[in-house]
C-alpha cells in the first residue's frame, strides 16, 4: 500500500480522542429506526454460545438433513501474475455447519474479527475509539439500511454532484430532499459546502448527513485529496453531521500520489473526537461481486440500528458467503489480502490505461475527460451540440437522449450522465467503465463512440 501523507497541522488532541456518546445518534435516528426494535427471537440467538447452555430456542435445521458433504475450493495465491499458485481448501464438519445454518444479524464472528484486524491497520484505529464491524448482504443493502436509520420524509441530503446512481433512488424513495455539491479534481468542493451551510436557512433543519465516495468518486472517477478530507471533517463538526464514507473502491486507488487517509483514520486527529464517519467497505470489487458481502465500520448505537432493520428482513448475510471468505482470509492473512488487492489495484491501472490510449486515438476533439486514479470509470464529457433553455441560458448537450436513441443502436452502451445529478440537470457527460472488455474490445467500443458521436456534432 502507498504510504499515507501526515497531517501538517497537530492533532486536536494529543490524547485518545472523545468518543461522541450515544445520545448523539439517538437525536439523530430516523422515526423509523428509534421505533425499531431487535428480533426478540434473533436478539437471544447470541446467549446460545454460553458455556453448558442447552439452547431449546430456534427452529434451526438440524445439520444431518443438509445434503451437502463438503464445500471445494480451488483458490490462487494472492501473488503477481504468473507467479501465482492454486491451493485447494475444503470446507467441511463444523465449518461446513456454520456456512449451512442460520447466524447471527452482525456476521460470523471469525470474520468480523478479521475485518477489526484489518481496520486497525489499514486505517490506524484502536478497539478502544468507539467503533465496532458489522457485516452485510452487499454495501448497497447496508447503504439501504444506513439511510433508513438516518433519515425521516423531508430531510435534506449532501450530495455529490455527480453521485453513484444506485443511492439516490433509496433516498428519493424515503421522500428526502437534496443539495448537490459538485466535485473537482480534489473531490467533493467543501468551500461551495461550507458556504451552503454557513447560509442555511435557520427556519429549517440543517442537514444531518453527507454521502461521499472519497476513491475513484462513482462516476466522476476522482478522489478526494488529503486536505480537502480535513477541511470536510471540520465542517462535520462545525455543522454537527455525519459523514457516510463510501468507499467501495479504497482497495483499488493506483494514483501517482501517496493514498490519503480515510475519513475514518482521520476523524480523531483532525477533530480530537470520533464517531461522526459510518464506513461502508465491499467484497464485490476485490473478491467476488456475487457473494454479496460487505462491511460498515462505526459507532455501535448506528450499527445497532441497522442490524435490527436486518433481523426483520434479510435476517443476516449469507453464511455460506462468509465462511467462503473468512477461508480465502485466513489462508491469505491480511499481508496476503493487501497483496492480492494492490494487484487488483494494478490490473485495473492498465485496464485504464488501455482505455486512455483508446481515448486519444478516437475522441480527440470531440470529448472531454480526466484521467482516474481509482476505480474503473472515465467520466466523460462529450461534445454534444447544446441548446437554450426557457430563460435564454445555454445549457449541455443531451448524453440520455444520444445514448438512447442513437449509441446503443450502433453497437454501444454507456451510462447518461444525468443519472447521477440529483437536480435533473441535462448533461453531456457520460460514464464508461473499464473493468471488463477485452483490449481489442475496449478499442472497438470507444471507436464506435467516436464514430456515432462526430456524425451527431455533424448533423
Amino acid at each position: 500500500m502507498s504510504p499515507q501523507p501526515q497531517s501538517t497541522e497537530a492533532p486536536a488532541a494529543a490524547s485518545r480522542p472523545t468518543i461522541l456518546p450515544v445520545q448523539f445518534y439517538e437525536d439523530r435516528l430516523s422515526v423509523s429506526a428509534s421505533a425499531r426494535k431487535p428480533s426478540p427471537l434473533w436478539e437471544l440467538f447470541s446467549a446460545e454460545s454460553n458455556p453448558g447452555l442447552l439452547s431449546l430456542l430456534a427452529g434451526k435445521p438440524h445439520p444431518d438433513t443438509f445434503p451437502f458433504e463438503y464445500i471445494h475450493l480451488g483458490v490462487r495465491s494472492p501473488g503477481a501474475a504468473g507467479e501465482q499458485v492454486t491451493k485447494e481448501l475444503t470446507i467441511k464438519d463444523e465449518e461446513l455447519h456454520v456456512a449451512m445454518q442460520y447466524g447471527m444479524a452482525p456476521g460470523e464472528k471469525e470474520l468480523r474479527d478479521w475485518l477489526t484486524t484489518l481496520t486497525e491497520r489499514v486505517h490506524s484505529r484502536g478497539l478502544n475509539e468507539g467503533w465496532r464491524v458489522s457485516i452485510g448482504a452487499g454495501s448497497q443493502d447496508l447503504l439501504y439500511k444506513a439511510f433508513n436509520a438516518l433519515l425521516n420524509p423531508g430531510d435534506t441530503v449532501i450530495v455529490e454532484g455527480p453521485t453513484y446512481p444506485g443511492a439516490t433512488p433509496i433516498m428519493t424513495a424515503l421522500g428526502c430532499k437534496y443539495v448537490s455539491i459538485d466535485v473537482d479534481n480534489d473531490g467533493i468542493i467543501a468551500s461551495d459546502l461550507e458556504k451552503v451551510l454557513d447560509n442555511w436557512d435557520s427556519s429549517k433543519p440543517k442537514p444531518k448527513v453527507v454521502y461521499t465516495i472519497p476513491f475513484g468518486s462513482n462516476p466522476a472517477g476522482v478522489t478526494a485529496s488529503y486536505e480537502r478530507r480535513v477541511k470536510m471533517l471540520k465542517l462535520a463538526k462545525k455543522h454537527d453531521f455525519i459523514i457516510l464514507e463510501d468507499d467501495p473502491y479504497y482497495f483499488l486507488y493506483y494514483g501517482d500520489r501517496p493514498r490519503p487517509p480515510s475519513y475514518f483514520s482521520l476523524e480523531g486527529k483532525i477533530l480530537g473526537e470520533v464517531g461522526r464517519v459510518l464506513r461502508f467497505d465491499s467484497f464485490s470489487k476485490v473478491m467476488a461481486a456475487g457473494l454479496r458481502l460487505g462491511w460498515l465500520t462505526g459507532p455501535d448505537r448506528l450499527l445497532g440500528a441497522i442490524e435490527a432493520h436486518s433481523m426483520i428482513n434479510v435476517v443476516q448475510a449469507s453464511s455460506i458467503s462468509q465462511i467462503l471468505a473468512i477461508k480465502v482470509l485466513k489462508e491469505w492473512g491480511i499481508d496476503g489480502f493487501l497483496k492480492h488487492v494492490q494487484n487488483a489495484a494494478n490490473f485495473y491501472k492498465r485496464r485504464r490505461d488501455v482505455m486512455a490510449a483508446a481515448l486519444d486515438r478516437h475522441m480527440k476533439g470531440i470529448a472531454e475527460w480526466t484521467q482516474p486514479d481509482a476505480a474503473m470509470f472515465f467520466w466523460i464529457k462529450l461534445k454534444l451540440p447544446a441548446s437554450v433553455d426557457l430563460q435564454n441560458v445555454e445549457i449541455d448537450g443531451d448524453s440520455t437522449t444520444f445514448i438512447r436513441s442513437k449509441a446503443i443502436d450502433r453497437g454501444v452502451l454507456v451510462l447518461p450522465g444525468a443519472t447521477s445529478f440529483v437536480d435533473g440537470r441535462q448533461t453531456a457527460r457520460v460514464r464508461v467503465s473499464f473493468s471488463l472488455l477485452s483490449d481489442e474490445a475496449t478499442e472497438e467500443a470507444i471507436k464506435r463512440l467516436a464514430t456515432v458521436l462526430t456524425e451527431e456534432i455533424h448533423s
